[in-house]
């Protein structure tokens, strides 16, 4: 069955011009192997009616879907690691096609992220990974190891599942080459991936364009990105665009925070104008409450580590409001800057209530939740991981019973405890008969540390075993569908 006729193509990105992208051709690999075929998000898009066959043709030999253009790699610069690299770009992707969400199917998670719920069919992208080498690709090979896809697949699903903004895993195929890599085991198995989200245009879209001096790019890329993207902003504002981009970082760091996640390479060209986290490297969750915890074994710095996201984040949007510098007064954009601070603040207490799944009871006794919550998590120490945490309380009041008899009942005492408890017990439950969902009859949360993302990849790697990735992700989305907000 081809594509549903819900399916709507909306090729906009060419908008820009020429000068943002390239066209390029996919990779002719040997095998297409359909390993992962995500037909919960395919279904938001009008795809899950494709047969397995037009799904490989179509995200393993991209074959463009109906009204799309081919495959284009995107341009753009970034700083890494507070480095200026003019050699970057789409060097192992490409934006393979823009279409429309289907009205009502928003993620529940952007929508909570968001605050509010967003304009119905909103504009999405699939972008690939691993498809091959393109201009941009310099002296790399423009392939993806299967590891490396798992383990995409793996961070979206586990970030979706507590809420965080993201971009979700569509396809993922096995591609029957030999990889060679200095990081890890090789030869290693390839593949090529196909995520779905809201925008790929990043900060470093804006550098690459400021970096020429072209303030023309400049004005199209406002007004491209204001437009698509953030459509309350009026035409031509830019600082009006940098405090809705500041906003939706706000909302994605603060999440991030709450979930204990690590992206561990927050380079401006992994930072989006629409808020999502993706391109997901050597990501992990906190083990334990550690604020110097780091993802990155090269992150010797610890430039990217846990607490400091907030502040890798506000030095990215620094980057691309200097950008803006080229269209728009210092001052209004300083002021959008500054706005950051007080909206992390606002979005991690924000955050940290809907993870406990307790209602806002005015700033000051949220305050004193998040604040005590911390307290806890970090007098425990190495006693009690995060997610344990949220998962024993959730509901406040209403999980007591089950957390006090649970497998974490003894570490539930003293004086830090007694404030975290009396906190959370001052503001009311939302919507406690979530509890009554079997994942919280389980001693024990869905977590993703990084012994477990080995023991899955070792299945796959040395029996072709599928099924504990298959199971993984099945409990995953059960802990969503069980915490959904919606």
């Amino acid at each position: 069955m081809p594509v549903s006729p819900e399916y709507r193509p909306d090729p906009r990105f060419s908008d820009l011009g020429p000068e943002f992208g390239d066209s390029v051709a996919p990779a002719d690999f040997p095998e297409t192997i359909l390993r992962i075929r995500n037909d919960r998000a395919a279904a938001t898009v009008g795809l899950a009616t494709l047969t397995d066959a037009e799904w490989i043709a179509h995200f393993g030999r991209f074959q463009p879907l109906p009204g799309q253009p081919g495959p284009i790699a995107m341009r753009y610069h970034g700083h890494q690691f507070r480095t200026y690299n003019p050699d970057l770009g789409d060097g192992r992707g490409f934006l393979a096609a823009q279409l429309r969400e289907i009205p009502g199917a928003q993620a529940a998670s952007d929508r909570v992220a968001s605050g509010s719920a967003q304009p119905e069919s909103r504009l999405l992208d699939l972008g690939t990974k691993g498809s091959g080498t393109t201009p941009w690709s310099r002296s790399g090979d423009g392939r993806l190891t299967l590891k490396g896809g798992v383990r995409e697949v793996l961070a979206a699903a586990m970030l979706e599942a507590q809420g965080v903004p993201t971009c979700r895993i569509l396809s993922l195929i096995e591609t029957g080459e030999d990889l060679e890599r200095g990081d890890e085991p090789s030869p290693t198995r390839s593949a090529v991936m196909v995520r779905l989200q809201h925008s790929h245009i990043r900060f470093g879209t804006f550098q690459r364009a400021a970096f020429f001096g072209r303030k023309d790019q400049i004005e199209t890329l406002v007004e491209h990105v204001r437009g698509l993207y953030h459509p309350a902003v009026a035409e031509g504002d830019a600082p009006g665009l940098l405090t809705a981009i500041v906003a939706a970082s706000a909302r994605l760091t603060a999440r991030w925070v709450a979930a204990g996640f690590v992206h561990g390479v927050l380079n401006t060209d992994n930072l989006n104008v629409t808020g999502e986290s993706f391109d997901y490297g050597p990501w992990r969750w906190l083990p334990f409450y550690d604020p110097a915890f780091t993802a990155a074994y090269f992150d010797q710095s610890g430039l990217y580590a846990f607490a400091r996201q907030p502040e890798a984040v506000f030095w990215n949007l620094t980057q691309l409001a200097g950008c803006l510098k080229l269209v728009a007064d210092v001052e209004p954009l300083t002021e959008a800057l500054n706005g950051f601070g007080p909206a992390y603040i606002r979005e991690l207490r924000a955050a940290f209530l809907e993870r406990l799944g307790v209602r806002s009871l005015g700033e000051a006794a949220d305050q004193r939740l998040m604040d005590t919550t911390l307290a806890l998590l970090r007098e425990k120490g190495e006693a009690i991981r995060w997610e344990p945490l949220f998962h024993d309380w959730f509901a406040g009041f209403s999980s007591s019973a089950r957390a006090l008899a649970g497998p974490r009942a003894k570490d539930w005492q003293g004086k830090a405890f007694d404030a975290f408890r009396f906190a959370l017990f001052e503001h009311e439950p939302d919507r406690p008969e979530r509890l009554e969902d079997p994942v919280f009859a389980r001693p024990d949360p869905e977590e993703l540390r990084i012994d477990e993302v080995e023991t899955i990849w070792a299945s796959i790697d040395t029996a072709d075993d599928w099924s504990p990735l298959s199971e993984k992700l099945v409990r995953l989305e059960a802990t969503r569908t069980a915490r959904s907000p919606s």
